[in-house]
């Protein structure tokens, strides 16, 4: 009997910092400005998964400038490169042929001071802002896992290898990744973040907040005749093409040089297993008041991303050893007002001054958070989402009487996880989709995944990892239909047949980076990680 061989560890460089923040999106970058601002003498990295500063942030996005003007006092001397103030607002509830034009709701009311901005190139702009403070920001390095004393407490993360085969081997121009070790980790990876949805398990953060909810937005930006934008115009709509009992809605916003930022949001409460998300917002698209803005027009860009609207009652504990969660990472976006932009900012502004008062002790985060504006705010609405369970009327009703009461109905509506939502196959009869012919691109989600310009190297593990496929071609397919095959808006996911049976095949190469299949699938046995630094989508002014 032989012994086996021994496995060499990897040497591994180590960078160390007083402070390492995981995402440069909006939460991430104002929480190391204001770091900065305060004492620049901490020293503070931010990693980003993306190979560029932007590139893989999506929203709307209209922002309220309240926070930003906070942080950056004279931003409006140097503005963000796409930045339209809000000049009109309008809400409609469409039928297949036509719309109703509604009075706008209070959270909806954007013409006092807000702005429509791209928030990805918001980001790239907010950036050299923290690098001229002394903030190292390092694109294209993905942080793999967290790093932890032998007490648990976290003590920074790992960057991915790079240059790892898909059968795990180590290509020729294999670099194992770094340590980042720092006293406070500060989580700010967006909806759904893989390192996030680890520490939450680790550390029990949920145990006494109702499950996080999501929703998943598909965008677009498009150029068109001058003529027909008018900057400044926001339009939300409700109703068609979704069905009642489906939470859904659109947003279309008038940029300016002739651009136009649309698109559908859809709750991933919806419960009918063939339902396909990116189809609705194709057909949305077509709707008679919608399409006039759009023909002979082209796509810029488009994408896709999981939205948190969990809201109050679903936020976690923010704080664990050695760590915070800050920004969508924490479940801070307020969904009636559709928007999470300023309480990112608000989040992580507030985290540092915590972290300069405390010096660098995590601990009373948590409170602090839960007293703030931040948190009040999502309490006042904090059942108008939950609400809409019960169908769109019912939920319509909901939204008024809390509105009209600023929230302080004597109950609070529980939340449910997503996974959990789906009828079985024949379990009700699918809603009628009334759906109609449709001519304007993309033509299927292949070429809408074109317009992300995703690129991932394709001999590289798969970074969907999936439990048990052999879950997909037995139960799923019989008790659900393989939802993953409609859900997800890259078409990531097929069913195929060959002279084996049938398989899952995962189109990895795809993956736009939403997070949706992590979220929806009813078994829970699809797990997102991140792939190789620098892959995924190159959004362009999403």
């Amino acid at each position: 009997m032989t012994d086996a061989p021994e496995i060499t560890p990897i040497e591994r460089d180590v960078m160390e910092y007083d402070v390492v923040t995981v995402g440069a999106g909006p939460a991430g970058l104002a929480f190391a400005i204001r770091l900065k601002q305060l004492n620049p003498e901490i020293s503070v990295c931010v990693i980003e998964k993306a190979s560029t500063i932007g590139a893989h942030i999506l929203s709307g996005a209209v922002i309220e400038t309240g926070p930003l003007n906070a942080l950056l006092p004279n931003w409006r001397d140097n503005p963000p490169p796409i930045c339209v103030p809000v000049t009109s607002d309008e809400f409609w509830l469409l039928t297949k042929e036509g719309e109703y034009r509604l009075p706008v709701p209070p959270g909806m009311n954007n013409h006092h001071g807000n702005v429509i901005v791209s928030l990805g190139a918001m980001c790239a702009w907010l950036a050299p802002q923290a690098e001229a403070l002394g903030v190292e920001i390092y694109p294209g390095f993905a942080a793999a896992e967290t790093l932890h004393d032998t007490d648990g407490t976290v003590t920074g993360v790992r960057i991915g290898d790079m240059g790892v085969a898909k059968d795990g081997s180590h290509k020729p121009g294999y670099t194992a990744g770094i340590d980042i070790r720092a006293k406070v980790t500060v989580l700010a990876e967006g909806a759904r973040g893989h390192l996030t949805k680890r520490l939450i398990k680790r550390f029990g953060l949920d145990a006494d907040s109702d499950p996080q909810g999501y929703s998943i937005g598909i965008k677009e930006l498009w150029q068109v005749p001058e003529d027909r934008v008018t900057p400044g115009k926001v339009v939300h709509s409700f109703g068609w093409p979704a069905d009642n009992q489906t939470y859904g809605g659109s947003f279309l916003y008038h940029l300016d040089k002739g651009r136009i930022a649309l698109g559908y949001v859809t709750g991933l409460d919806y419960k009918d297993p063939e339902y396909k998300p990116w189809e609705a917002f194709q057909q949305w698209k077509n709707h008679p008041t919608v399409k006039p803005l759009l023909e002979g027009g082209s796509i810029v860009s488009a994408g896709a991303r999981a939205i948190v609207t969990g809201g109050w009652q679903s936020l976690p504990k923010v704080e664990m050893p050695g760590a915070l969660l800050i920004g969508d990472t924490a479940g801070l976006l307020n969904v009636p007002k559709i928007k999470g932009t300023h309480q990112a900012i608000r989040s992580g502004m507030l985290a540092a001054e915590h972290l300069v008062a405390s010096q660098l002790a995590p601990e009373g985060f948590d409170a602090k958070l839960r007293a703030s504006d931040a948190m009040a705010e999502l309490k006042k609405v904090r059942n108008i989402k939950p609400g809409f369970k019960r169908g769109l009327w019912f939920g319509m009703l909901n939204a008024a009487w809390e509105t009209v009461t600023g929230g302080r109905s004597p109950w609070t509506l529980k939340n449910k996880p997503d996974w959990s939502s789906l009828d079985k196959v024949g379990e009700h009869e699918s809603p009628k989709r009334d759906y109609i012919d449709r001519t304007l691109a993309p033509r299927d989600r292949l070429a809408g995944v074109y317009f992300a310009t995703t690129e991932h190297d394709e001999d590289q593990p798969v970074h969907l990892q999936v439990l048990d496929t052999n879950i997909c071609v037995t139960r799923c397919a019989e008790e659900y239909d393989n939802p993953c095959t409609r859900f997800c808006p890259a078409n990531v996911y097929e069913i195929v047949a060959d002279e084996a049976g049938k398989r899952l095949q995962i189109n990895a190469a795809n993956c736009v980076h939403c997070k949706t299949c992590d979220i929806k699938d009813p078994y829970e046995i699809i797990n997102w990680v991140t792939p190789e630094g620098g892959a995924g989508p190159n959004y362009q002014n999403l």
